[in-house]
């Protein structure tokens, strides 16, 4: 017998034995397979995908994740050396961490998602030569059309802080909604950008004259920077000027990965927790 179909022989016996009601046995089986390593992902992905148990979908995503975890954080060190200073290369990042939720996420697929979004705009963008219209449409589009929104029934849900998933449930936290606003924007050459204010994410459109602010969790409405003092006052901080300008794309990701170690450490996900602040650890020194 060749090593290929032993190797599948086995991992096809040890995904069975992950039945097995017996702790140690299936102690001893997670333990094999991190040993085995990514040669199981495909496998294991195949089985998650035909089981109809969330239980068991639950134990292989949590053995993929603990197999491919070492990867993804050699590969977002990669990312974090080669800088953080725009739009693009933060939706690299913030594509990179959905697989912290989905350790088998085809990012390449959503890169997808995002250009076919801004393609069904991109010509009405095109010949509409009013910046404010160009403002409007974008926000039409994200907030009427496609009914991105906010999740204030089930606000900590880590589904809420991953892209992927924000595309594919829209509606999430206000600094993915922003996320996807400025991504499908960047690839139509408008300016949108966050801000990232206390407690309440917003988003900025930047013209040669004005800053527009518009909070993405209100169905993308126009506020004024008096509103935002007055929102912040009334929780408790003291505005400062910084609060309401333009951020930098290091300091949105090193939140995002903050929102999801709320997230995680609501629903007691002590691993994920300690694996997301080595990854923010990784983010401030490198950013």
């Amino acid at each position: 017998m060749n090593t290929k179909s032993s190797s599948r022989s086995e991992i096809e016996s040890l995904i069975y034995l992950l039945e097995d009601p017996d702790p140690q046995v299936q102690l001893g089986v997670k333990k094999r397979f991190e040993e085995i390593g990514e040669n199981a992902v495909p496998l294991l992905d195949q089985f998650r995908t035909e089981t109809v148990k969330d239980s068991e979908k639950q134990t292989i995503n949590d053995i993929i994740y603990n197999i491919t975890v070492g990867s993804l954080f050699e590969e977002f060190t990669d990312l974090m050396e080669q800088g953080l200073h725009n739009r693009r290369q933060l939706e690299e990042a913030l594509l990179l961490i959905c697989r912290f939720g989905n350790p088998t996420l085809r990012v390449e697929e959503y890169r997808k998602k995002l250009d076919k979004l801004s393609s069904n705009i991109g010509s009405d963008v095109a010949y509409t030569p009013s910046v404010s219209e160009k403002m409007q449409i974008m926000l039409q589009y994200i907030f009427r059309e496609l009914r991105f929104r906010g999740d204030a029934m089930d606000y900590h849900n880590p589904d809420n802080a991953y892209l992927d998933r924000v595309i594919d449930r829209r509606k999430g936290l206000p600094i993915m909604l922003s996320a996807v606003v400025m991504f499908i924007s960047r690839r139509l050459n408008l300016p949108f950008y966050g801000v990232n204010m206390p407690i309440h994410f917003m988003l900025m459109y930047q013209t040669h004259n004005q800053e527009i602010l518009i909070d993405p969790f209100d169905g993308g409405t126009i506020v004024t920077y008096n509103q935002c003092f007055y929102f912040l006052k009334k929780n408790g901080i003291e505005p400062r000027p910084e609060h309401l300008q333009k951020a930098d794309e290091a300091n949105i990701l090193l939140r995002c990965i903050r929102n999801l170690i709320q997230s995680y450490a609501k629903d007691k996900d002590e691993k994920r927790v300690n694996d997301l602040r080595k990854l923010l650890q990784i983010a401030e020194l490198k950013g």
